[in-house]
């Protein structure tokens, strides 16, 4: 059998100090025109329109202002800046250029990095298998080679795995490696820099995927062209579209990101320039300037603020960036493709690991070199996650108010002498105009985007002018009744957080089901029973009160019905055949899509891979060559390979000898040739 793995070629990857100078690197060049004036449409507006807004609100509290009004209104200040920004950002995008693709391509060797944790591996091989056809297609066969990277530590994973590999490499037109790691420091980043220091030499540009996405062999060949064109050019960011979700929560979030996605990327990219940003996947890498600068350190501490960096992808891009290199978001290169979410719950899973690792980023945000532009990703980062519980009080300190002035009665002569009283002043009017003008500044970039949509090719793949707009408005119905849920969700989570409670390491879940109405209500009964407490004391208290507030108590009063119904791919289906929520990519497929579903077929193994090792010496002899070195370990931690020999010595049949192993000793036996071949001479 071949090698697993190609000859090693070292590169060395110091781990960075944050608070030292960053390793010389391509000089700094002044920002384009159009950069800084996208910087000035996007902060300058959102500068202006909180300032208008904070001004609007204190006009409308009057003369005599309450503590908690100055409450509300640092509150509100901060929420309208955060709408306002994300309005003013999409609108930079007025002013973005596209790149041009040189003709010459470039002779870069390149690696197709997949790491893999946990994951269904015919699923992330069909991907890869497709993307290296389309390679070889572009004329790329001679210098592109994939690399699986797997930090897999369950062994039910471990032949499946392996097996699905040894099937890629028999039939893939360019060269595929298999590593797995028996030390799983730093997860994925950590994944990412032990393939550096081991191989990097050998490769000029990386392109790192994740075990769900895929980018197409024509984008790598695009951005491998740009990237040799341009030496201070080291990290390409594509815009990765929501594909093949089956669920309506899925298909809500892959209809939103598909029409109005692309607008609020193109803003993005137009204000950062040459200062953008890495969201860890779908992304071309220049290996040498990666290996100088992204070493990344434990953070003292432990968990969560410290130890590994969990959001990694943020700091290697502002890494990049102080040592001179150019990080770009291309948003003109779109056939870049990743998996949704597929349910409520599985995405606050999610989510709660993405809040730690953004927050966590307040260790690091001020560390020394890093770009004003650096640091305010890092700071969009963190106010993603915390604008929940800024939303959340609020409200609270809203409702709070609104007691405060039902239940106390106004002194009109506050001094003994006073001559004309003091009239409480509010100006309700004033407030509706906030109101609408923060509904304004959330609804416009979506209507935008769809009258963008109707005018486009783009209106013909996605069921047509009507169903655009019905959709459109079924998304902005859907995500009303999942923001309150999201909200509390969030507050939950950076609570969790605050009290030192780590997310773990856990594989995502890819392929949700509908949750049964036990987990619905376990998970969401805190939900129901706020939103009919706020609503009760409401039609007490104020009940006009009710009128403002109804979408988010509606919301949260619904949340098990929505949580549930929402995970359903029959409704999916249902959507997809009554051309709602449709997708371009599902009207016409990408190729690449369409040709990684025919693999995943092809390379799905038995339902029991580890049983086929033994009634099969082919596969048993494809995955003991990949099977990873072992270190030499003193005797005490060679006991479940000690304890797994003994219990298949007394076997009588190889299910038997399987039975009688634990996980720890089950691993053993995968990871331990001799062992293997001693378990495959029992009887099957």
């Amino acid at each position: 059998m071949p090698p697993s793995t190609p000859p090693e070629a070292p590169l060395d990857m110091p781990v960075q100090d944050f608070a030292a100078a960053p390793p010389p690197g391509p000089a700094f060049q002044p920002s384009a025109p159009e950069v800084r004036l996208a910087r000035l449409i996007a902060f300058g507006g959102a500068a202006l329109v909180t300032a208008l807004g904070a001004w609007q609100m204190w006009a409308a509290f009057g003369a005599n202002i309450l503590p908690m009004q100055y409450v509300l209104l640092a509150l509100f200040s901060i929420t309208f800046a955060w709408i306002g920004f994300s309005f003013f950002s999409m609108l930079a995008g007025l002013v973005a250029r596209p790149y041009e693709t040189p003709a010459d391509d470039g002779n870069a060797r390149i690696a197709i990095v997949m790491p893999v944790y946990h994951e269904d591996p015919a699923d992330s091989m069909g991907l890869l298998a497709a993307l290296a056809d389309q390679i070889a297609e572009a004329g790329m066969a001679d210098r592109a080679e994939i690399f699986v990277l797997s930090d897999s530590r369950d062994p039910d994973n471990f032949v499946a795995e392996a097996l699905a590999v040894a099937k890629l490499r028999e039939d893939a037109p360019i060269p595929v490696w298999y590593r797995r790691r028996t030390d799983n420091a730093g997860r994925k980043a950590g994944n990412i820099a032990e393939f550096v220091r081991r191989w990097g030499g050998r490769y000029d540009q990386m392109v790192v995927l994740d075990a769900d996405s895929v980018v197409s062999g024509d984008v790598i060949r695009q951005m491998s062209a740009r990237m040799s064109a341009d030496p201070a050019l080291a990290l390409i960011q594509t815009i990765p579209m929501l594909v093949q979700g089956q669920t309506i929560f899925a298909r809500v979030i892959q209809f939103a990101g598909r029409i109005y996605g692309p607008a609020i990327a193109r803003g993005v990219a137009a204000w950062s320039g040459d200062n953008g940003n890495f969201w860890g996947h779908n992304a071309m890498i220049r290996v040498r300037a990666f290996a100088e600068c992204c070493g990344l350190p434990e953070l003292s501490g432990n968990p969560p603020w410290g130890g590994t960096v969990l959001s990694h992808d943020f700091v290697e891009a502002a890494l990049l960036r102080r040592a001179g290199w150019k990080v770009r978001l291309d948003w003109d290169l779109r056939a870049s493709y990743e998996g949704s979410p597929p349910t409520l719950l599985d995405m606050a899973v999610r989510e709660r690991r993405w809040a730690q690792g953004n927050l966590q980023h307040v260790r690091v945000i001020s560390a020394k070199g890093f770009t004003a532009i650096s640091r305010a990703h890092f700071l969009i980062g963190m106010l993603g996650f915390l604008m929940s519980p800024i939303w959340l009080a609020m409200i609270v300190a809203g409702l709070i108010l609104t007691a405060i002035v039902i239940l106390s009665s106004p002194t009109y002569f506050p001094s003994t002498y006073q001559l004309f009283p003091d009239w409480p002043t509010f100006d309700a009017r004033r407030m509706i105009w906030l109101l609408i003008a923060s509904a304004a500044l959330l609804l416009l970039p979506k209507l935008i985007a769809v009258i963008r949509a109707w005018r486009r090719p783009l209106a013909a793949n996605a069921g047509g002018k009507v169903h655009i707009t019905l959709s459109a408005v079924f998304e902005i119905i859907m995500s009303t009744l999942i923001a309150p849920v999201q909200m509390l969700i969030q507050t939950r989570q950076i609570a969790e957080i605050l009290m030192g409670r780590n997310s773990g390491w856990e594989s995502q879940v890819r392929k949700g089901s509908m949750p049964p109405w036990g987990v619905v209500l376990r998970r969401h009964w805190i939900h129901v029973a706020a939103g009919v407490g706020i609503g009760l004391v409401l039609a007490y208290l104020s009940p006009a009160q009710l009128i403002w507030l109804a979408p988010i108590l509606a919301g949260l009063i619904l949340a098990p019905l929505t949580s549930r119904w929402s995970a359903s791919a029959v409704l999916g289906r249902w959507a997809r055949q009554a051309d709602l929520l449709v997708t371009p990519e599902e009207r016409n497929p990408p190729p690449v899509l369409t040709a990684s579903v025919a693999h995943a077929r092809r390379l799905r193994g038995p339902a029991n891979a580890t049983a086929e090792l033994g009634r099969n010496p082919r596969a048993r002899a494809a995955y003991t060559a990949m099977i990873p070195p072992q270190p030499d370990l003193p005797i005490d931690r060679r006991l479940p390979e000690i304890s797994a020999a003994a219990k298949i010595a007394v076997a009588s049949t190889q299910g038997q000898a399987l039975s009688f192993l634990d996980r720890a000793e089950r691993a053993a036996l995968l990871n331990t040739p001799a062992l293997l071949d001693r378990w495959a001479r029992l009887p099957q």
